[in-house]
């Protein structure tokens, strides 16, 4: 068990010793990022593009479209493109109570979100049927859990939940829960005890890890800010029109730092001096404690400056690298992932081919755990490691894999090696996996085909600068430039194409570099440090 840490501070909930923790969210071009970093490395990527409308956790009023008695579900209009997938066994135990809820909002005969005296139906049967509970063109309160990917649908649960904080809030249930890697046995105890003190009637309460050793004044304003979202929530549902959603989840950064916040979280940098406003106030909320690890940088690409980029570049590429000489190779199909380990030579203090493999796999654990991470990959999984005979070489590769995956929150399974020396594993799949570019636009045809002197692309950042300059009235500029660009307009420094520009438009202009820019693409700021369309 965890000691307890003054001042309200968040628990560290590693299961070996903490690592130190950073947040780098950089704000560029109306795109969010955000990189969780754990000893300088990148573990974590999320991207913040606006919500797409189907994020996991948004809430919809959705019309069954159709029902299919042989797969035992339902499809439902939700708004997307494709009807979104309800199987039987995501309807929840409550599912007839929380319909007669619905109903009865809708129909203005239920003016208050209290559920303490909202009359319970009996559970569904665990093994029923889903024509039993569910027919066509019925309107059903229901929640994202898996969002759209490639060709399919969201897919829903109709067993709503709200996360918070330290708690997850579940309408219509009794029950107290804990998470599983809350161990201490009196702490457990305490936790238990205390929501059964507090919760409100007619709700469940799920306690998150993050809650070990929190104070009861904590986990109340937690709890009290989910009984509001609920009540609005119930309230937006009065007038709920449906295939629309009735209560969204937190953006994409408030809801990271929900989810990955913990003592050992040392700093986090922001480049946007609204967006750290806007951390600052949602700290103030979760974590007034962690206020003060917010930092504003200048840093027009924090991800550039750090260099970010250059790792995720590195790790999402089809082959990894590691520092030993060992390498990944990293497919992705429709069907699974699948990875290949290389040993790249032999390794110093091998005795034997054997030693060698195991020496190879076990270094490129932790690396796989961390990919899978990052990536966000899910689904059915497939990692060639090297083939060693021995038994007990195998077991220690297990032991080491699930070890290093303890630290990942998504729920995942993992198998002993096969005969083959292939260790087969599924991951959960929530989102769609994420992807990034590795490799580069030609720099002549830009991937059309059509061929273009890259030598114009001065003359294209002449005309910007002359626009900005004897158009607008700017007096000093930022251009934001590939590395092979910026040594291009540098070159020969007396004479060279910047310093003409300097002189020609009497303006002061700073050149930064950032190589996970297109060969040809630039960026240009004023003063201040906000970009200037051109």
């Amino acid at each position: 068990m965890h000691s307890a840490h003054p001042n309200g501070a968040l628990p560290c909930v590693s299961s070996s010793s903490c690592v130190s923790k950073e947040l780098v969210i950089n704000s560029i071009s109306g795109e969010v990022e955000i990189a969780l970093m754990e000893d300088g490395q990148l573990v974590e990527l999320h991207r913040d593009q606006g919500s797409n409308g189907f994020a996991v956790g948004d809430i919809f009023l959705g019309r069954v479209r159709k029902v299919l008695p042989s797969l035992n579900a339902a499809f439902v209009d939700v708004g997307h493109e494709r009807d979104a997938f309800l199987h039987y066994l995501d309807l929840g135990p409550y599912y007839r109570t929380q319909q007669q809820y619905v109903k009865r909002v809708m129909q203005g005969k239920q003016p208050v979100a209290d559920l303490g005296n909202f009359k319970r139906e009996a559970e569904i049967d665990k093994r029923g049927k889903i024509k039993d509970e569910v027919s066509s063109s019925q309107l059903v309160l229901v929640q994202v859990s898996k969002e759209p990917i490639s060709s399919k649908g969201p897919r829903l649960t109709a067993e709503v939940t709200l996360p918070g904080r330290y708690l997850v809030l579940v309408p219509f249930s009794e029950k107290v829960s804990l998470s599983g890697r809350i161990k201490g046995e009196k702490e457990r105890t305490r936790l238990k005890r205390l929501m059964q003190s507090i919760r409100p009637p007619g709700f469940g309460i799920i306690v998150r890890t993050v809650a070990e050793e929190k104070g009861a004044a904590d986990l109340h304003t937690d709890l009290e800010d989910l009984v509001n979202r609920w009540a609005e929530l119930h309230k937006r549902l009065k007038n709920a029109k449906p295939g629309k959603r009735v209560l969204g989840e937190l953006n994409k950064t408030s809801a990271v730092l929900r989810d990955v916040l913990t003592a050992d979280c040392t700093n986090i940098r922001v480049n946007d001096a609204i967006l750290a406003d806007e951390v600052k106030t949602y700290l103030h909320a979760i974590a007034p404690d962690k206020e003060g690890i917010v930092s504003v940088s200048k840093d027009k690409d924090l991800f550039n400056t750090l260099s970010i980029h250059r790792q995720i570049k590195a790790a999402f590429s089809t082959q990894v690298n590691l520092k030993s000489g060992a390498y990944l190779i990293v497919e992705q199909t429709e069907a699974m992932h699948v990875i290949d380990v290389n040993s790249g030579g032999r390794k110093a203090g091998a005795k034997d081919q054997e030693e060698n493999a195991l020496q190879t796999n076990l270094e490129c654990v932790s690396e796989i755990a961390r990919i899978l991470r990052l990536r966000d990959m899910g689904g059915i999984i497939c990692i060639d490691f090297i083939d060693m005979a021995k038994r007990e070489h195998n077991k220690q590769l297990t032991d080491a894999l699930k070890e290093a995956m303890q630290a990942d929150k998504a729920k995942h399974n993992i198998l002993a090696p096969s005969r083959f020396g292939v260790v087969e594993m599924t991951r959960q799949r929530v989102r769609p996996v994420a992807t990034i570019k590795t490799s580069e636009k030609c720099p002549t045809c830009s991937g059309t085909g059509a061929v273009q002197s890259s030598i114009l692309v001065t003359d294209t950042i002449e005309n910007s600068i002359s626009y900005l300059v004897e158009g607008e009235g700017h007096r000093r500029l930022t251009i934001m430039l590939h590395p092979m660009v910026e040594s291009y307009i540098k070159q020969g420094w007396i004479k060279s194409i910047l310093r003409a520009w300097q002189r020609k438009y009497d303006v002061k202009i700073h050149v930064e570099s950032n190589s996970s820019l297109e060969l040809l693409e630039y960026h240009l700021y004023n003063k201040l440090g906000e970009e200037l369309a051109v």
